[in-house]
């Protein structure tokens, strides 16, 4: 009996070694994809396309490719939408800080160039948002140039900000039981609390298996009570976000103000399993609930399960912005030196550049992969697109191959904006010549160079193919040299991270 027994064994083990390595050998059908550490994957067990988890530790993040180079002769207009998210610097962050570099595609370099503030025009006249831009030499590829696109919101003083009526959304399921999530949670709603305004009024809904609400919809000036609700937070259960995002959104109409600031912000990793849980069916709940003029913003927490993706999708798609919070500075970021951008001033914002063949060959968008818009979508007033809050700035670079010997004292873009203002569905106009004065990187403004040490930052991170000569040194000289505008000390601060990385490569 006992040889038996160790021959049937013997037979088992050879069995089950001679499946797993014929499954390794396998090449990747056509719902696999390899990861970046060689393995692969099956996509259909994310429930999330177009998406992968690290196998490592659980995350989520979307996939994507740099933007090429683009021949102005087969297309000379590139269209694209605003993003105003800033979690992708942060994120990136919590990594350096853990002596660990990022995901690739936790990398998006419009998230680190907005992650800023610059030293951009008001607005003036009617129009709630200013236009600037410049052409300079492209510093990692001297041959080439640069082209910097800047818009600014109108900035609007704290105590005159709209009336706000927020309904907080937040995960309590038991993946946000550790300090760095619902723990964090509760300290940057209550740094919060004492900032709101009798005028104000905010809500509490929690979800885990099932959502409830925690705090009816309250004035700002009983933060007493306020404070208390988040006190009473607590982890457990499993995660039914979708039935918390639909209780929010009931909340919040059932309170709407008429011309204020209606928004559901949801604070959570992620990672939904119970009831609509793929990013594909949140997106579609979340394009639906956006119709009633309730927006979203999304506040990421945690590690080993943050699920990156999904969560930049739905504040994207709910006309508001993804944060990641890594500590109580950065809640501090979001709710009191940039409240304002939690108020939109224009939506919608789609932006169109025109290239002249005669002096631009090709051109590159760098980042907003995510955000790239058909041509005709420009002047689709049902097309989804942008939302740029109170005082904030947006930033986008373009590298251009010129013509050699081209002529001069002509536009070499011209700008094309589209926007809406947030109680409407008609886009307005506005427009900006750029001309290319032959300005070496060295001589071009502030915001151009500190903006192209951003988004470096994201070419070097990413180990890009289109870094040209870029070195982490380079990163370190530009920023430096950069930080006469720098009203919280961020941009002083981006000079230890850029060593961090250097450090750690």
């Amino acid at each position: 009996m006992k040889k038996f027994t160790a021959i049937f064994f013997s037979c088992a083990i050879a069995c089950l070694l001679s499946i797993l390595f014929s499954n390794c050998s396998k090449e990747p059908n056509g719902s696999q994809n390899e990861l970046s550490n060689g393995a692969w994957f099956d996509e259909s067990l994310t429930g999330i396309s177009g998406s992968y988890y690290n196998p490592a530790d659980g995350e989520g993040y979307n996939s994507f490719e740099e933007n090429p180079f683009v021949n102005t002769l087969d297309e000379a207009v590139s269209t694209f939408s605003i993003d105003a998210d800033g979690a992708s610097y942060s994120n990136i962050r919590r990594f350096l800080k853990n002596n660990q570099q990022p995901p690739k595609d936790a990398v998006r370099s419009e998230e680190l160039m907005n992650f800023f503030p610059y030293d951009y025009p008001e607005p003036n006249g009617s129009h709630p948002i200013s236009l600037n831009g410049e052409i300079s030499q492209c510093p990692w590829t001297p041959q080439h140039k640069l082209l910097r696109i800047g818009i600014k919101g109108k900035y609007i003083a704290a105590e005159d900000l709209p009336p706000a009526n927020f309904v907080f959304l937040i995960d309590v399921s038991g993946s946000m039981s550790s300090p760095d999530k619902l723990d964090l949670l509760k300290e940057a709603f209550t740094l919060y609390a004492d900032y709101l305004r009798p005028q104000d009024k905010i809500a509490i809904v929690t979800y885990a298996g099932e959502a409830g609400v925690l705090l009816s919809s309250t004035p700002g000036d009983e933060t007493s009570t306020i404070k208390n609700a988040i006190a009473q937070l607590g982890a457990g259960g499993s995660t039914n976000g979708a039935g918390g995002i639909i209780k929010a959104y009931d909340i919040a109409i059932a309170n709407f103000i008429p011309g204020g600031n209606n928004r559901v912000i949801l604070g959570t990793d992620g990672d939904f399993n119970v009831g609509i849980s793929s990013q594909d069916e949140l997106v579609d709940l979340i394009e639906e609930k956006r119709e009633t003029g309730v927006f979203l913003s999304v506040l990421g927490v945690g590690t080993g399960n943050l699920q990156d993706g999904k969560m930049e999708q739905l504040a994207d798609n709910g006309n508001g912005t993804y944060e990641y919070l890594d500590d109580l500075e950065q809640a501090k970021k979001v709710f009191v030196h940039e409240y304002g951008k939690l108020f939109t001033v224009a939506k919608d914002v789609k932006i169109q550049i025109e290239f002249n063949t005669s002096l631009v060959l090709s051109y590159r968008l760098i980042g907003y992969e995510n955000r790239l818009l058909e041509e005709e979508d420009f002047e689709n007033d049902a097309k989804d697109a942008g939302e740029i809050g109170a005082g904030q700035c947006i930033t986008a670079l373009y590298e251009l191959v010129m013509v050699p010997a081209p002529l001069f004292n002509a536009a070499a873009v011209t700008v094309d904006f589209r926007y809406k203002l947030p109680d409407s569905d008609e886009s307005q106009p506005l427009a900006l010549d750029i001309l290319d004065t032959s300005t070496f990187f060295t001589q071009s403004s502030e915001n151009m160079r500190f903006a192209a040490t951003s988004a470096g930052y994201g070419l070097m991170l990413r180990k890009s193919e289109y870094k040209g000569d870029l070195s982490w040194d380079d990163l370190l000289q530009w920023c430096a040299a950069a930080q006469s505008f720098d009203p919280n000390g961020w941009r002083s601060e981006f000079i230890q991270w850029i060593q961090k990385a250097k450090d750690l490569e």
